[in-house]
């Protein structure tokens, strides 16, 4: 029996060292392994470049790394619901590799399943595929560093000719994962929309650390309900069912007296 499980949050992050690369799953606030950032924050460890959907809020998330200044770039397909990220893109302090979602989904799974690189239509004709996007501004409004010019081809596809830009896979160094539940062997099930990019970042991670908020043994699972093989994940911690989880936004509806 392979049992993965590690006792603590900081035991679990303990090796993960300056200027490491990390995938990190997470949509918004939906899914975001807080008590392994939590921990990577207080170890210390900075020089970072995470691959992550956002990088959370000013307060939570991937947010406090950015905030204690530890994270060097991020890869993302939305940098909204966070001043403290726009402050350090437009000062020059922070690169930004900014992906179309599904792109950047594409770029994890494909890195986790052993393929180089793959074409798609997505981002053609744009910044995406031209270059120029600005990755790290000079501090005084001029670009420092743009994004490289991509290679484009052109292939039929049921008769007719499509142009196609050539996406690198992303694999990182290590990947942090939020699930409901997982067992001894690392097998990993998600809750609904917390499901997101995490198993994509699991993948991607050359060594998966994985909080769960309920470890069950092996064989409790139902197979059929695994959405994430053990095969992919190294470290697991129980972090339990009370975890904080956030919203990023509330809403209500006001109903006045006499409406249905």
């Amino acid at each position: 029996m392979i049992d993965k499980t590690v006792g603590t949050a900081a035991e679990a992050v303990s090796d993960i060292p300056d200027g490491a690369s990390l995938a990190v799953g997470g949509f918004g606030l939906s899914g975001n392994p807080i008590a392994l950032i939590e921990a990577l924050l207080a170890q210390g460890t900075s020089d970072l470049s995470i691959v992550s959907n956002n990088c959370g809020v000013d307060d939570w998330g991937l947010g406090i790394l950015l905030d204690a200044k530890r994270i060097r770039k991020m890869t993302s397909s939305y940098v909204g619901e966070n001043k403290e990220f726009e402050r350090q893109f437009l000062s020059g302090e922070l690169e930004l590799e900014l992906t179309p979602q599904g792109t950047l989904a594409e770029k994890l799974r494909a890195g986790g399943s052993g393929i180089a690189a793959f074409y798609t239509q997505t981002g053609v004709g744009t910044q995406v595929a031209e270059g120029g996007l600005p990755r790290r501004y000079d501090g005084v409004g001029g670009i420092a560093v743009a994004s490289p010019v991509k290679d484009v081809r052109t292939f039929e596809v049921s008769g007719t000719p499509h142009e196609y830009v050539l996406e690198e896979a992303i694999v990182t160094d290590f990947a942090l994962v939020h699930a409901l539940r997982g067992d001894r062997h690392g097998n990993l099930v998600f809750n609904k929309a917390a499901r997101n990019f995490n198993p994509l970042a699991a993948m991607a991670g050359r060594v998966c650390i994985a909080q769960v908020e309920e470890l069950v043994e092996p064989g409790e699972l139902d197979p059929d309900q695994i959405h994430l093989p053990g095969i992919y994940v190294h470290r697991i911690i129980e972090v339990g069912t009370d975890i904080e989880k956030r919203i990023e936004r509330r809403t209500v509806t006001v109903v006045t007296e006499g409406e249905n």
